[in-house]
């Protein structure tokens, strides 16, 4: 298939980045609030069930669960053919593996969206990692499951980092004012994101090291977490800001980001573009 051929993906890429940044955005302006009035952080699925309270809330849930389930197809069919030009070889299939399960972990976000809808979510929205991962704990061989899941979701998370510090997320978004003018704000963002999933990875694997579920969590034990540290709150509000720049970081993917295989041969990426003015310089 030739390139041009690809251009129908665009728009289930941009639905889906912002579906993902809706996600974010809800639970950083809400985290924030509460801390504001002297409350606690809230996990993602405590922010979306608050969220549904809100005059807007049912419209909001609906853009974020069809944004999701978007972002699922996005990542899977990028997967799968290779949209963003990972190439062959052994890291190129770690990649696109990669984004075919992050794909999966969106998609049944996005059903758990339209579960709060349906009021079938768990009393009091907290997190079901931590009862999910014991029932894989009961199946054979249950506790390296979840120790793996754990050690690749810190790999994960210091991957967001890595990328952070290299700006290498600038290779996919187009060079413009905002996307330079933007950069500290994402670059953020993207530390952030990094941050909250090593903590998160962290858990499992604590979790399957002591054989206690209890022990795994998603963002709400991170949160949690955090506010137990020295400076726990400060912790905290400032990981929700650079929650809210992953937010941002959403958007601004969902608006500029270039797709290898379908974006056409004049558009420039900010990595090439600061690539070719240090070069001028």
């Amino acid at each position: 298939m030739q390139d041009r051929d690809f251009g129908w993906a665009i728009p289930m890429m941009q639905a889906g980045y912002a579906g993902r940044g809706l996600v974010y955005l809800a639970v950083a302006g809400i985290s924030l609030y509460t801390i504001w009035q002297g409350g606690e952080a809230q996990g993602t699925s405590a922010a979306l069930a608050q969220l549904e309270q809100s005059a807007w809330g049912t419209a909001a849930l609906i853009a974020i669960g069809i944004g999701l389930l978007a972002y699922m197809l996005w990542r899977v069919v990028c997967g799968l053919y290779d949209l963003e030009d990972e190439g062959t070889g052994a890291k190129a299939a770690i990649a696109r593996t990669g984004q075919i399960v992050t794909g999966l972990i969106h998609g049944a976000l996005g059903f758990a969206v339209f579960a709060i809808m349906l009021s079938a979510a768990s009393s009091g929205g907290g997190s079901k990692i931590a009862e999910f991962t014991g029932q894989v704990m009961s199946l054979p061989a249950g506790i390296w499951i979840v120790g793996i899941a754990g050690a690749i979701t810190v790999g994960a998370g210091l991957y967001y980092l890595k990328k952070a510090y290299k700006e290498e997320y600038r290779e996919k978004l187009e060079a413009n004012h905002f996307t330079r003018n933007w950069n500290l704000a994402l670059k953020a963002g993207v530390a952030a994101q990094g941050v909250t999933v090593t903590i998160i990875g962290v858990f499992l694997v604590v979790a399957a090291l002591q054989a206690d579920p209890s022990q795994a969590g998603g963002l709400d034990r991170a949160f949690s977490w955090l506010s137990g540290q020295i400076y726990g709150q400060i912790l905290v509000t400032i990981l929700c800001v650079g929650l809210a720049g992953f937010s941002l970081f959403c958007f601004v993917n969902a608006a500029y980001r270039i797709v290898p295989k379908a974006a056409g041969d004049d558009i420039q990426s900010l990595a090439s573009k600061a690539k070719a003015h240090a070069q001028s310089a």
